[in-house]
């Protein structure tokens, strides 16, 4: 190995040198750096605490209390009024309403509902712009916030939007009032409508649970305007006795029915027979009490061989078969 020359000595050693300056230079900045981001955190601090405990802040946080104070009671008031205004024209308790005036009810009540709800998005939006532009009471900041604020919430309030689109159309076109028995689509929940609001429908089910839908999910609905569904049964025993243990059967359970099942005609087949027709009505949704309950309870009264054919169950409404029969020319 070669040895070093003497002018390469001399240029290492001033690199090292240098390298060793620069290292010093450096640990004397740190300390400074580091007490001036200290300084920094400091004022920061200091300024907060200092705007906390000042005149402005205190006068903003009485001033918005005050609002909430008077945004609450004024809701207060109005949930309590509203209700007085739209239904100071409803029937007594003791009157029984017939379909138009139970209709009105229903509308009325749908009415409260949608006020009240929108009472309630509408106070909060007021109070929540009031507190803001106290406390923000420079423009660029508020506006640059502002801005912010949307582009973050609109990712959300997409759904929000929709709900409320969707709800304006299902009040417009009347597709349901409060105290309506209806099946929503595509979630298949049935119930009585408690609560119709810009962005949600709440109905309670038949089990007592109780079931918020947003507007925008709905797909379609199915309303029983009559709060009922309506079943002919028709029955072919073999012979008189398993018609006669029939007609003894079904006159048990009959709690579980609107209408429990009567008998609304009983004929002679021309195969010799007897034919018994009944006439049953129940809850929205209860559907299997006749179509799967009474059904099997029949077979089983009749015996194994007891029928000549399995029960029939016509799910047909006979007062709307006289309202189509109107739209249909008898000659076509």
């Amino acid at each position: 190995m070669a040895f070093l020359s003497l002018p390469s000595i001399a240029i290492l050693q001033d690199e090292n040198t240098s390298l060793t300056d620069q290292a010093v230079q450096s640990a004397q900045e740190i300390p400074e750096q580091t007490g001036s981001v200290l300084s920094v955190v400091k004022d920061f601090f200091a300024g907060i605490v200092g705007y906390i405990f000042s005149t402005d802040f205190v006068a903003n946080v009485v001033s918005s209390v005050l609002v909430v104070i008077l945004a609450i009671v004024f809701y207060r008031v109005a949930i309590n009024l509203v209700p007085r205004i739209l239904q100071r024209r409803r029937p007594s308790e003791d009157e029984v309403p017939d379909a138009m005036r139970l209709a009105r009810i229903r509308r009325q009540d749908t009415a409260v509902t949608l006020i009240r709800n929108a009472l309630r998005y509408a106070t909060f939006i007021i109070v929540a712009l009031f507190i803001v532009s106290v406390f923000l009471r420079n423009a660029l900041p508020t506006v640059a916030g502002a801005s912010i604020l949307a582009a973050i919430a609109g990712f959300g309030a997409r759904d929000f939007l929709r709900d409320i689109i969707a709800g304006f159309f299902i009040l417009f076109e009347g597709q349901y009032n409060v105290g309506d028995f209806i099946t929503v689509e595509p979630t298949k929940a049935a119930g009585l409508v408690e609560e119709f609001g810009l962005r949600t429908t709440t109905i309670r089910a038949l089990s007592g649970e109780i079931i918020h839908i947003p507007n925008g999910t709905i797909t379609g609905v199915a309303n029983y305007h009559s709060g009922q569904q309506r079943f002919t049964i028709e029955v072919h025993p073999k012979d008189e006795e398993a018609a006669n243990r029939i007609l003894t059967d079904v006159q048990d359970g009959q709690e579980l029915y609107l209408t429990p099942p009567r008998l609304m005609e009983r004929e002679e087949t021309a195969e010799g027979g007897p034919r018994l027709r009944f006439l049953a009505s129940v809850l929205p949704s209860t559907a299997w009490l006749v179509e799967e309950h009474l059904v099997e309870r029949m077979k089983a009264s009749a015996g194994e061989d007891g029928l000549a054919a399995d029960p029939l169950v016509y799910k047909v409404d006979e007062r709307e078969i006289r309202r189509l029969k109107r739209f249909v020319d008898p000659e076509e």
